[in-house]
């Protein structure tokens, strides 16, 4: 059984996106641990809406919080103590996609962080990349944490519009694998997941 944990240099990075396609391209199950904001629908409703096959399972989140916040300032609000003992990986005999909250340092309590969840979970990491100004520096921050912990990178995933000097600095500084970039759209389909996904298939 394969674990992997998605995650990003920070929110609205197009993590739910990338973690449809991986599932798609293995046939994996889905989970999403912590769920902070139900309003606009979830991140396991959207990847569910996104997969073609019939063999991933979306699997019931650990946490559903109604709060679209960081997960310890949603769960305060509900009075929802939460700590990593409380996490069990899903049942399952399938490859895995975990998808993370935010980004690496998000914390979940006053003591643990998302990035703590992963060797919990024993998952490797794809990372998502979106180009902004600033985020050389986010991904480069997310790499040295994921680095000096020893938590194993499988690569890197651009998402959106490329910029090639951006990733030029990015990959001179941590030559890690770039597992694929996916462009920016205007509305995510089943067909276009699927169409990555072909791509995504040797991972």
């Amino acid at each position: 059984m394969r674990k992997i944990f998605v995650t990003g240099i920070g929110t609205g990075i197009g993590k739910t996106i990338v973690s449809a396609v991986i599932a798609e391209a293995l046939q994996a199950d889905y989970w999403k641990p912590i769920q902070a904001g139900l309003a606009d629908g979830t991140d396991s409703e959207t990847v569910k809406n996104l997969i073609r096959n019939s063999k991933t399972k979306i699997h019931p989140e650990a946490f559903r919080l109604a709060m679209p916040a960081s997960p310890h300032t949603a769960a305060a609000a509900e009075n929802i103590s939460i700590k990593i003992k409380d996490f069990q990986l899903p049942h399952t005999t399938n490859n895995l996609v975990i998808e993370g909250a935010g980004g690496l340092m998000v914390p979940f309590n006053d003591k643990e962080l998302m990035i703590d969840l992963i060797p919990h979970f024993h998952a490797e990491v794809i990372l998502v990349v979106r180009h902004y100004l600033g985020s050389i520096n986010h991904t480069l921050l997310s790499l040295e944490a994921l680095s000096s912990r020893k938590i194993p990178l499988m690569g890197i995933v651009f998402n959106g519009e490329p910029n090639e000097m951006s990733e030029k600095a990015i990959l001179s500084f941590f030559p890690v694998p770039v597992i694929g970039r996916i462009k920016e759209e205007i509305n995510f389909n089943t067909s276009i997941v699927s169409a990555y996904a072909e791509k995504f298939k040797p991972i």
